[in-house]
């Protein structure tokens, strides 16, 4: 966990641009302006020592250091996160602490405190993030619906009142070409803007396979009043690729097709991703004490295009089956939330105080055609270009969710050395989802009440012990074989750790250990398991986790997780998956990042090693039996990094990834949609800031 606060005054002398942004103190003013928090996910301003829960801060500092630029590679950081499926390449899908969200739409995150996960969001950049938050365990108190294995919140970057402006542009392997521009400054005294920008055109080591990516994202500060504030921010993403399940496991065997073989149909062009929000968030002090902050969010998007998909191998393990389809799916997401924060003394406690109302209303609809099945390949001489036969009707549906929460929340200091959290929310939820092919509408209402409670123990200012409880709750999408809506899945958590930060700050470690189970999981329906679900399975994760980051020495940064993670089947009607892994879920994970700064020529450079370690999954999502399992092999890879800087305005940079250019399997869902990871990769890059 890295220091998020700086001023203003203190980031116009920095070499870069400010690397994360929690709290900025605004200086120069007629008047003094007070300090502006910037919505995190813990929406308080707590520091991360006190608070009874691990939590990961991902720098854009660090960021820089690992060449990220979108949020899976900035997630492979973390401790305890997996990738999954990610539908065929079009969005971001990860398990934290063995859990994902709903596959239909990817996994979970927020931007600002703000749910950006409902619809369709393409893989997220991060050219506009200031840092990544990572909250482990269940949020469901403070957001409600959600997975209880942790949130990921992505704090944006805000405007400054002072110019700052930086251009960058990369070229690498596979003909991959990127630039992006940051620009920020005051337009008056009491008004700034910033600006980001990201284009991005890449191919890949997969055949037929390229990609397109364009991030527009403007905002504005008004610092409306000595104790109000104003922002204001547009993003707009959009995302071209083809739709690529991967390569196939024969038989369960892996390595018997090159990584690069691609199944789909070239002539089908790409999938087309477009998202636009708008957020404005507003916060008023009203003394030294109490403050109001609220929200709204409004986000539109849609996922338009063809894609022909393997469906199954014959048993001559040459020949698959395929199945094509369009899909014209479109949603919209309307989110708002008022919160009052406070701080009072009473029975001779200090209380930190927290009380919200939020509610949302999100709208999906779908129109999808398909080919029961299209024509079929051979997978080790694939021959593209067949007339596929005409497509009918397969999907046609409007999926309408509403919902209203209440929360509160009290951090109380009990006095050295113990500090106390206490939490509660209820829930209002409803679903609606009208089939209109059948004109036969589903409902559903749930009421949800998610409590939790934390304690601290500090016995010193370097450590905090710490233990917590937590319930969480979420709706399961679809129907039953019997056209009845299901039973929200029900969460159970509890941690205890312990928390380092050395008294210069510069140093912070996490300590981590877990319990998780949860209820009413969705599995095949054993009368007709290919077609319907039920809400019968459990599932149970236990595991350990340790996350250091900081400066071990002057100018030597270090970023280190290690997760155990035991993810596994409780209950299921199908006896086969009870005791097995959750998929895609490695018992043992890692990465460490060692980055050290030295002088070259007079001139500021860097030099750095990453190692990522993923241990043996699960390949099969929903297996039926053992012919449809399958491992997916542990893998180790290596990275270079090293970055100098010829003036001090300009930066050069090359990261050069998989060193050893292993073959790597990142993700699957089935045997014939098995990702593989990427192989060597170089980058070059050059930025100037002026």
């Amino acid at each position: 966990m890295l220091s998020l606060c700086f001023t203003v005054a203190c980031a116009a002398q920095a070499e870069d641009p400010p690397a994360t942004l929690e709290a900025v103190t605004v200086r120069g003013q007629a008047q003094p302006y007070r300090t502006l928090f910037v919505s995190g996910a813990m929406k308080t301003d707590t520091p991360a020592r006190d608070l009874a829960q691990s939590v990961r801060v991902l720098s854009a500092e660090l960021l820089a250091d690992a060449g990220v630029t979108r949020l899976d590679q900035a997630l492979d950081l973390g401790s305890g996160i997996s990738r999954q499926s990610n539908l065929g390449g079009l969005w971001d899908s990860y398990a934290m602490r063995g859990f994902t969200g709903d596959p239909s739409f990817g996994s979970d995150f927020l931007v600002n405190g703000f749910n950006y996960s409902r619809g369709y969001n393409g893989r997220r950049d991060t050219a506009n993030a200031a840092a990544v938050e990572v909250l482990k365990g269940p949020a469901s108190a403070l957001y409600g619906r959600g997975e209880p294995g942790g949130t990921v919140n992505i704090t944006t970057k805000k405007p400054l009142f002072v110019h700052a402006r930086s251009l960058e542009t990369s070229a690498g392997s596979h003909d991959a070409y990127r630039a992006t521009a940051d620009l920020t400054g005051p337009l008056t005294e009491q008004l700034a803007y910033r600006v980001n920008l990201a284009h991005e055109r890449a191919g890949s080591f997969r055949d037929h396979v390229r990609s397109e990516r364009t991030l527009l994202a403007p905002s504005l500060l008004w610092m409306l009043s000595p104790d109000t504030t104003v922002s204001y921010e547009l993003e707009y993403a959009r995302q071209q690729a083809p739709f690529d399940r991967g390569v196939v496991a024969v038989k369960g065997r892996l390595g018997e097709v090159p990584r690069s073989a691609f199944y789909g149909e070239p002539g089908d062009g790409p999938n087309t991703i477009e998202a636009l929000g708008n957020q404005v968030f507003v916060q008023h002090h009203f003394s030294d004490d109490w403050s109001l902050q609220a929200g709204i969010s409004h986000r539109r998007s849609s996922l338009s295009g063809i894609a022909t998909e393997a469906r199954f191998l014959q048993a001559d393990d040459h020949t698959l089956t395929r199945q094509r389809r369009t899909r014209e799916n479109s949603a919209l997401d309307v989110s708002g939330r008022v919160e009052l924060l406070g701080k009072v003394q009473a029975g001779g406690w200090r209380h930190h105080l927290l009380a919200g109302v939020d509610a949302y209303r999100f709208v999906d609809q779908r129109e999808q055609y398909r080919v029961a099945t299209s024509t079929p390949i051979d997978i080790h001489a694939p021959v593209y270009g067949a007339v596929p036969p005409p497509m009918t009707l397969n999907t046609w549906t409007r999926e309408t969710q509403r919902a209203l929460g209440l929360y509160v929340q009290d951090q109380i200091d009990l006095g050295t050395p113990w500090k106390l959290l206490l939490g509660a929310r209820h829930d209002r939820y409803d679903q609606a989802l009208l089939n209109r092919r059948s004109s036969v509408t589903t409902q559903q209402d749930l009421d949800a009440v998610s409590p939790r409670v934390g304690v601290v123990y500090q016995p010193g200012r370097t450590v905090s012990l710490y233990a917590t409880a937590a319930r969480s709750f979420r709706p399961n999408s679809g129907v039953s074989r019997s056209f009845a809506p299901f039973p929200a899945e029900r969460g159970r958590s509890t941690e205890v750790g312990a928390k380092y930060d050395a008294a210069d700050g510069r140093l912070s470690a996490t300590l981590a250990l877990y319990r998780i189970d949860k209820n009413n999981v969705l599995t095949p329906d054993p009368t007709d398991p290919n077609n319907f679900s039920v809400a019968a399975g459990e599932v149970q994760s236990r595991g350990v986790e340790l996350d250091v980051g900081g400066e071990l020495s002057r100018g030597l940064r270090l970023s280190l997780a290690y997760a155990f993670t035991d993810a596994s089947v409780v209950q299921d009607h199908n006896a086969f998956l009870v005791g097995r892994q959750l998929a895609n879920v490695p018992r043992h994970s890692g990465n460490l990042l060692l980055v050290q700064a030295f002088e070259l020529g007079g001139r500021r450079a860097t030099a750095g090693l990453g190692l990522t370690h993923v241990g043996v999954r699960e390949g099969a999502v929903a297996p039926l039996s053992a012919a449809d399992d399958f491992r997916l092999p542990a893998y180790t890879t290596v990275k270079l990094l090293g970055s100098w800087q010829p003036a001090p305005a300009w930066r050069v940079a090359l990261d050069v990834d998989n060193l050893f250019d292993k073959t790597t399997y990142a993700s699957s869902y089935s045997q014939v949609w098995v990702q593989p990871g990427d192989g060597r990769r170089f980058t070059l890059s050059l930025r100037h800031a002026f």
